[in-house]
C-alpha cells in the first residue's frame, strides 16, 4: 500500500512544451494545498466490482484515488479508466454525471463538495489546478473519440495498449510490460467491442509478433515498429 500524505492530483500542464498525451504528469498540489484537502478528507476502501456512485446520484463528495484503478460509465457504456492520481466525482446540476465502480481494490480520499466549494473560494491556485486536470480529461475524452472512429479491433486495442504504457511511463513505472489491472469485460466495453472481439484482437496482435502476453494482465510489445504504426492510427488511416 502507497503511504497517503494527502490528496495528490496528478496531471500534464496543458501549456508545457511538447506532446501532451506523452508528457511527464505533474503533483499540482503544494504541499500546504494537500493538508487543507486532507483536513476535509476521510479515507475509503472498495472491493473489487463495488459501486462508488450511481449515475444521477446526489452528488455529495469528490474522490482522489490513493491505490488502484476506477472504472467511470455511463448508460453502461465505459467512458474512462481512473488511476492514483486521479480527481473524480465532479457533478452536473448537483447530480454525478456518470456511475463508477472499483475496477480493482480501490482507497482513496473521499472529500465533501461543500468543505471543497469553501477551500476553493479562498484559494485561487487551487482552483487553477482543478482546472488544469480538466483540461487532462477533456484530451482523455478526445483520444477515446479518436480509438472508436476505427474500424479494426487490433488497431482500437493497440491505441488502448499505447496509453496505457504512456500513462505507466508518466508514472515512473517501468513499461517492460503493459500492466492491465482491469478485467477484459471492462476493456472490450471502452473499446466499444464485445469480450469475444476483443479475444480475437489480443490473438491477431499475438500471431503478428506485434505482442506476447503471459497472462491476462500482462502484455509486452515485441515489434515496436508495427505496435507504433498501429497505435499512432488515425480515423483515416487504419
Amino acid at each position: 500500500m502507497k503511504h497517503a500524505t494527502g490528496p495528490a492530483i496528478h496531471a500534464v500542464h496543458p501549456w508545457d512544451p511538447g506532446n501532451p498525451e506523452k508528457g511527464e504528469r505533474h503533483q499540482l498540489l503544494s504541499d500546504d494545498e494537500r493538508a487543507r484537502l486532507a483536513k476535509i478528507a476521510q479515507i475509503v476502501r472498495f472491493a473489487k466490482g463495488q459501486e462508488i456512485y450511481g449515475e444521477g446520484a446526489v452528488a455529495d463528495a469528490a474522490f482522489n484515488i490513493i491505490d488502484g484503478v476506477v472504472v467511470a460509465y455511463r448508460a453502461e457504456h465505459v467512458i474512462s479508466f481512473l488511476y492514483p492520481g486521479d480527481l473524480f466525482g465532479l457533478s452536473e446540476e448537483g447530480q454525478y454525471a456518470n456511475a463508477t465502480r472499483a475496477a480493482t481494490p480501490v482507497t482513496a480520499y473521499k472529500m465533501p463538495l461543500a468543505a471543497i466549494r469553501r477551500i476553493l473560494a479562498n484559494n485561487a491556485d487551487l482552483d487553477v489546478n482543478l482546472i488544469i486536470k480538466l483540461c487532462e480529461e477533456l484530451r482523455e475524452a478526445q483520444r477515446h473519440a479518436v480509438l472508436l472512429a476505427q474500424r479494426r479491433a487490433a488497431t482500437r486495442l493497440a491505441m488502448f495498449l499505447g496509453l496505457q504504457e504512456h500513462l505507466q511511463a508518466a508514472r515512473g513505472e517501468s513499461i517492460s510490460e503493459i500492466h492491465l489491472q482491469m478485467d477484459r469485460s471492462s476493456i472490450a466495453a471502452y473499446l466499444g467491442l464485445t469480450t469475444a472481439a476483443l479475444s480475437r484482437a489480443f490473438r491477431a496482435l499475438i500471431s503478428r509478433k506485434i505482442i506476447t502476453s503471459r497472462n491476462l494482465h500482462f502484455v509486452k510489445v515485441v515489434d515496436r515498429d508495427s505496435f507504433v504504426r498501429l497505435a499512432d492510427a488515425r480515423p483515416d488511416g487504419n
